[in-house]
């Protein structure tokens, strides 16, 4: 099978499981009453009055099959209701707090990924010796950091001590510049817009308050991609190809890099994908402890606030994060080893 019809045939098997995500939500909201259900589409608290014609108007008490196609409709139509925490619609909460935290990510992402990559093979190729310990006992320190106190800590540190990396996502006046009139917003993730609006300035002020959350999100996380890369590395080391390469006298670079990492890559494929699914979900945490307004303050906001609305629109969000992190990783697969294209 070639690599474009491999893809073709991941993309069609996404449909069901989406449609299996969205029959799930929806027969998660039968739980609630119509009039709580009702919501959903109340924009103005003087609606509640009304809320009979509503139920009503969206056969809120109709047969299951009949509520399903009109929440589909009004689905596909980007009508996720009304967030009265967000004071907007779902949709343009989402769209609003996505870019902030898609900037962290993209940042601490690839660092988690290449910095655990390169860790875990160097514990590999130096089994038992004091590099593999000192590798491995960096790693789970980190991982046993609570987030919030790690990011408490650092802020106290460089922030407090030393007056540099400071929270949030910008200075207050490149916050006010970046939503005047002479700031166009491309995409509203301030490093990008920054580079296209040719502000080196707002880039640089947007970098210097990443570092700490990047920092902080990679600390945790890198411990993951250590631990399955070395043991990825160490089973592939271990083959009879690599036993092979090194009998015609590859040198031991060649034998690490190009033969044996290769294959010890595609575990830490998924793990990554997924690892980036629910960071873009939003780290609560980190986005709290360094005041980013993100996706994930979103969700958690709604659900102690009872945001019905908000709250099934973030676990829709979610839910087609992960199917499109797990498609990316199958097609990653497939250029990693090529012979999963025929499985």
């Amino acid at each position: 099978m070639g690599l474009r019809s491999y893809i073709i045939r991941r993309f069609l098997l996404i449909i069901p499981t989406l449609i299996g995500v969205t029959l799930l939500i929806f027969f998660v909201i039968q739980l609630f009453t119509p009039e709580q259900r009702a919501m959903l589409y109340i924009r103005d608290p003087r609606q509640i009055a009304d809320i009979d014609d509503i139920i009503r108007i969206y056969n809120l008490n109709a047969p299951l099959h009949i509520q399903y196609f009109i929440w589909m409709s009004e689905l596909l139509s980007g009508n996720l209701g009304f967030s009265h925490t967000a004071h907007t619609t779902v949709v343009n909460a989402l769209i609003q707090r996505f870019p902030a935290t898609i900037e962290l990510v993209m940042f601490a992402i690839p660092l988690t990924i290449v910095i655990g990559v390169y860790l875990g093979v160097i514990s590999a190729t130096h089994k038992d010796k004091i590099v593999d310990h000192i590798t491995r006992s960096v790693s789970i320190i980190g991982w046993s950091l609570p987030s919030f106190w790690l990011g408490i800590v650092l802020i106290a540190i460089f922030f407090g001590g030393f007056g540099v990396f400071p929270p949030e996502r910008l200075s207050i006046s490149v916050q006010r510049y970046v939503t005047s009139t002479e700031f166009i917003r491309y995409t509203r993730i301030n490093t990008i817009d920054g580079l296209l609006n040719g502000n080196l300035w707002v880039v640089l002020d947007a970098l210097q308050h990443l570092v700490l959350p990047t920092v902080t999100l990679t600390a945790i996380s890198i411990a993951l991609i250590v631990r399955v890369m070395r043991s990825s590395m160490l089973e592939a080391l271990n083959k009879g190809y690599i036993t092979m390469a090194r009998a015609k006298g590859l040198a031991r670079k060649e034998v690490v890099n190009k033969h044996a990492r290769r294959n010890a890559l595609i575990p830490v494929v998924t793990l990554s994908g997924l690892l980036a699914a629910s960071f873009l979900n939003g780290v609560v945490i980190t986005e709290t402890v360094f005041n980013i307004n993100g996706v994930g303050r979103f969700g958690v906001n709604a659900a102690l606030n009872f945001d019905i609305p908000a709250v099934l629109g973030f676990a829709l969000f979610s839910g087609v994060l992960f199917i499109v992190a797990n498609l990316l990783v199958d097609i990653a697969y497939a250029y990693i080893d090529p012979r999963i294209r025929l499985g």
